[in-house]
């Protein structure tokens, strides 16, 4: 396999200077000194909670090739400086998007991102080598880390970008630069800094920035800010605007849902043909998703035969729906992992495919936690939950984190089991409440911590 970068094309691509010997080539990159890939480079970017400076020695101690160090930090035998290194690996970043012939696409929204990004990669990855973003790396520094790691060879890649106010999107986009731009959906996320949801949907809208000209926007039509987006798209001068979704007039429309306990089928409707659809993972959410990759597939000319049974094969990721069996194979316990992220339209989609499932011994847990970020309207939004909650057939009902005492007034205190102010609290309660035959779901915004809460239950039951 050739190397990721030379040494010289490296320099080139940053502009830096050498400190003594750097190795001739590298195969990764990475910011974290402890997960270093073959012949790593590693950026020392300074975070919220710590400066890479500081981990050099340790990640050249660890074997790396190289570090990239922002000028008077860190210099030592090994390292090329610049002066940020921030934006020397944007610089990379910029330098791989430039050599790269690949059909790049770029996505963005308030929920479903990560899913819809990796249901495009599965169906890609079975039309040629594709690389894609990894986790949530969406950021500032997760846009340009995933650009770098980008192999020259590449023939799709693909981009999550994220954001928590406006102006954020903008440049990611314009370092990625991709041939399709797929928004999601508009909804309440980040609603404390943006204010309203047509804030938030310019902000999505600054995707078109960046879109390569000739470039397609695929974009989600069923929340009341299409219109919206299909006008910044015009304004930005996009050329080719697909829709999807359960709204009528759509370019691709899902005709009818059939969601099942463990997946789900659909039919959709495109230039007057009918396109049968199955998936491993149930949920409303999780159709949409996939036609949003089934299109992409399309776009980029993938027969469709072949981009169905692709799609046939993809599952929910942890921490975005993932359903485990753990335990007694006779009466296994049931946890559906949702708990990396939430806001009102997640949250009611969960809720609904929870709604489906049935409990292996009959019983359901919910464990919902804090939709941050929300605003002055935080009260107002999760006390709305309490319909789909209700709907759910949850019998035992638990809530972490002081935004859901909202939630707890509007349900009443005889119908949640417990509250509590953090996750590490709520733990050991509900582990010690679950038995085998039960079903739980367990979701809240990634910051209160549910994930842990994920650990002691897989830790408990172990998995099938």
């Amino acid at each position: 396999m050739p190397a990721l970068w030379t040494r010289d094309a490296l320099l080139q691509a940053t502009g830096g200077r050498m400190v003594g010997t750097v190795g001739a080539s590298i195969g990764s990159v990475s910011i974290d000194s402890r997960d270093l890939g073959p012949d790593a480079l590693f950026v020392a970017i300074k975070g919220d909670r710590f400066d890479g400076h500081d981990f050099v020695a340790q990640a050249l101690a660890n074997g790396a090739a190289a570090a990239l160090v922002s000028e008077g930090r860190g210099e030592q035998d090994g390292c090329i400086v610049v002066p940020d290194a921030l934006e020397g690996l944007r610089d990379l970043a910029r330098a791989a998007r430039a050599r790269s012939k690949a059909l790049v696409v770029g996505v963005t929204g308030s929920v479903g991102k990560t899913t819809t990004k990796e249901a495009i990669r599965t169906v890609l990855e079975a039309a040629g080598p594709t690389h894609a973003s990894i986790k949530s790396f969406n950021n500032h520094w997760g846009v340009p880390l995933m650009l770098a790691r980008m192999p020259a060879e590449a023939q799709f890649g693909v981009f999550e970008m994220g954001m928590n106010a406006a102006r954020e999107i903008a440049p990611l986009s314009q370092l990625v630069r991709p041939h399709i731009a797929v928004i999601t959906n508009v909804a309440a996320a980040h609603l404390e800094n943006l204010g309203s949801l047509e804030a938030i949907a310019a902000a999505k809208a600054e995707i078109f920035e960046g879109l390569e000209p000739g470039g397609t926007a695929v974009l989600n039509a069923d929340h009341p800010q299409i219109e919206l987006l299909l006008e910044a798209a015009r304004k930005a001068g996009v050329q080719r605007v697909i829709t999807y979704g359960f709204t009528e007039g759509c370019d691709w429309r899902i005709l009818e849902a059939d969601l099942q306990a463990e997946g789900s089928t659909a039919t959709l409707e495109h230039a007057g043909e009918r396109i049968s659809l199955h998936l491993n993972t149930p949920g409303r959410h999780m159709v949409v998703n996939a036609v949003a990759a089934l299109i992409v597939a399309d776009l980029a000319g993938m027969g469709r035969e072949a981009a169905v049974a692709a799609l046939a094969s993809f599952g929910a990721q942890p921490g975005r729906g993932q359903r485990l069996l753990l335990g007694d194979p006779e009466r296994p316990l049931l946890l559906i992992d949702e708990s990396y992220n939430a806001n009102t339209a997640s949250m009611t989609a969960a809720l609904d495919v929870f709604a489906a499932q049935p409990a292996p011994g009959g019983r359901k847990l919910l464990v919902l936690g804090d939709m941050r970020e929300l605003g002055a309207q935080s009260a107002a939004l999760h006390a709305s939950l309490a319909e789909p909650v209700l709907r759910s057939g949850a019998e035992r009902i638990y809530l972490v984190g002081p935004e859901m005492a909202a939630l707890a007034t509007t349900l009443g205190a005889g119908r949640v089991a417990c509250h509590t102010q953090t996750a590490a609290e709520m733990g050991m309660i509900v582990l010690n409440d679950l038995a085998s035959g039960d079903a739980v779901m367990i979701k809240g915004s990634n910051g209160v911590g549910l994930a842990g809460v994920v650990e002691k239950i897989r830790g408990h039951f172990h998995q099938k």
